[in-house]
Parts: structure tokens; C-alpha cells; sequence
């Protein structure tokens, strides 16, 4: 820190003093310093305090670079893989002064973390957003599909598979899709609990597990390969939720006139994307 330690010593004692209650405990020799539940409480709020000046920060920064500046988006594998690139092609085209820096997480507590303290200016996230200064928009409804290998009996089949069968399945989830917890609320629903052999987060690790035959994948549409011809894609059906696909920002943050632009481009790409959505090969009930 560039201190000495009694320096460090009186600005905590003026801070307990400041605050009126003891906020770390100091149980001498080797035992390490800690902070009591009191300090932890501070602490949380320092942090928070820290976030909001680094995102004015980034306000200021941004105000000042207008529309020759950076434009910082999060984003997650599936969007990163199918959304992403055409917008990015589409907003190049109408702001090309703008640079655009892209973050990819498989979280979206990571990735929130990072618009609360101003280090990105939008991201992809997936609704229930968790408390915070967060506003969103829902650029699309992404549904749950089942990925099976193409020479399986499963591919074949043109009658509905109910979800007590899915449960029975040797499936492949994703590890940190909070969605996911949807459709689990349809297998309890049924008194069924899925049978999960692998949760997996990397999209091409996935599609040839399956083609090995290693297990059946159950992840949103926007995740499948559909140059994979290894692989037959079935559908859970419209009793299953769907995935909510938001674009979210700090709403109490300066918007960039290129941010705006953004999320209408995306709101726009999104729409298409629904519109044309191949159709696969059956339906699950």
C-alpha cells in the first residue's frame, strides 16, 4: 500500500471511531488480523461506494470521447457465437468511428459486476437480473431443445417424448445457465428428477459429446451447430420456458448516443432471428 503500519493503524482507529463501533479484530502475534461482522457490513458498502465513482469515472470518459470513442459490451458463448458477429458487422457500418471491445463470461454476475462499476457499457444477460442498478430490455425468447446424435433411434422419432422420458435421459446441461432452473421447476412438477451425466459450459465440447453418444444435451436453441451433421435437434415443446435473451445497462449511468444505437440494432437482429427460426426435426411434449 505505500504505508507504514502505524499509519495504517490510526486511519483504522479513526475510522471505528468515525463509525462508532469496532470493525476489525487484532488478536495479536501470528494469528491473523479479521474483521468483525461489523466491518464486514462497512466493507460491503465501501465496495459499493467504489463502484458508483468508477462508473462516473466512466461517465465522464464517455462524455467526453462521444461518438469516436469505445463502446464496452458483455456477452455469453451462444450470443457471442450467433448474435454478435451480425451485429457487429451492422453497427460498424452505421458508427465507424466507434471501437467496440467485447468481454465473454459463462456469468452473468461477472459480467452485472462489471456494469455496476462502469468497466462495461452494455451486456447480454439473461433475466431474472439479481438486485442492483440494472436496467434491460428483452431482445428475445431463445427455447430449450434436446440435442441428440443423428444416427440414434431418438433422431427418429416424429411422436411427442414426454418429459418423464427426458428425465430418464443421460443428459448434458449447461453449469452456469440460471434459466436452466425453469425447466427443473417442469420435472418436479411431473415428481421426476433429471438424470445429469455432464454440465458443460463450451458449446463444442457439447455437440461431440453427443455425437459420440456420451449423453443427450439440453441447451437453448441458440447454442446448437446447425452446420453439425453429427447431431439431430429436438424440440421440449411450448410447456417448457423458454430462455429470455435482455441486453442490460446501469441505468443511472450516462448512455452513449452509440450505446442507444446498439440495442436497437440488436432489438432489430433479434426479431429476425425469431421470425426465421428453422424448424427441427420433432416435437417434445
Amino acid at each position: 500500500l505505500g504505508y507504514t503500519q502505524s499509519a495504517i493503524s490510526q486511519q483504522i482507529a479513526t475510522l471505528e471511531r468515525l463509525v462508532g463501533v469496532k470493525l476489525i479484530e487484532r488478536p495479536g502475534g501470528p494469528r491473523a488480523v479479521s474483521l468483525t461482522e461489523a466491518g464486514r457490513l462497512v466493507l460491503r458498502h465501501a465496495e459499493a461506494i467504489m463502484a458508483r465513482l468508477k462508473a462516473a469515472e466512466a461517465d465522464v470518459a464517455a462524455m467526453l470521447e462521444g461518438a469516436a470513442g469505445r463502446l464496452r459490451i458483455g456477452t455469453f458463448q451462444s450470443v457471442g457465437a450467433r448474435i454478435v458477429p451480425t451485429l457487429l458487422r451492422r453497427f460498424n457500418a452505421d458508427w465507424p468511428g466507434v471501437e467496440v471491445q467485447l468481454t465473454e463470461s459463462a456469468s452473468d454476475p461477472e459480467l452485472l459486476g462489471y456494469i455496476e462499476r462502469g468497466e462495461l457499457d452494455l451486456t447480454f444477460a439473461m433475466p431474472p437480473l439479481p438486485e442492483g442498478p440494472f436496467a434491460t430490455v428483452e431482445l428475445m425468447r431463445d427455447p430449450w431443445v434436446l440435442l441428440v446424435p443423428r444416427d440414434s433411434e431418438l433422431a427418429a422419432r416424429r411422436d411427442p417424448l414426454p418429459l418423464r422420458e427426458v428425465a430418464k435421459l443421460p443428459l448434458i446441461a449447461p453449469r452456469l445457465c440460471a434459466s436452466l432452473e425453469h425447466i427443473h421447476a417442469h420435472f418436479r412438477a411431473r415428481r421426476v428428477e433429471p438424470n445429469y451425466v455432464f454440465h458443460l459450459d463450451e458449446n463444442n465440447i457439447v455437440h461431440g459429446m453427443v455425437a459420440a453418444g456420451a449423453g443427450i444435451a439440453l441447451i437453448p436453441k441458440l447454442a446448437v451447430d446447425s452446420n453439425d451433421e453429427r447431431v439431430a435437434v429436438l424440440e421440449l415443446g411450448p410447456r417448457v420456458p423458454p430462455r429470455v435473451i435482455a441486453i442490460a445497462w446501469h441505468r443511472d449511468r450516462y448512455r452513449l448516443p452509440a450505446a442507444e444505437a446498439f440495442v436497437e440494432l440488436a432489438q432489430a437482429l433479434c426479431a429476425e432471428l425469431e421470425q426465421t427460426a428453422e424448424p427441427v426435426a420433432a416435437a417434445v411434449g
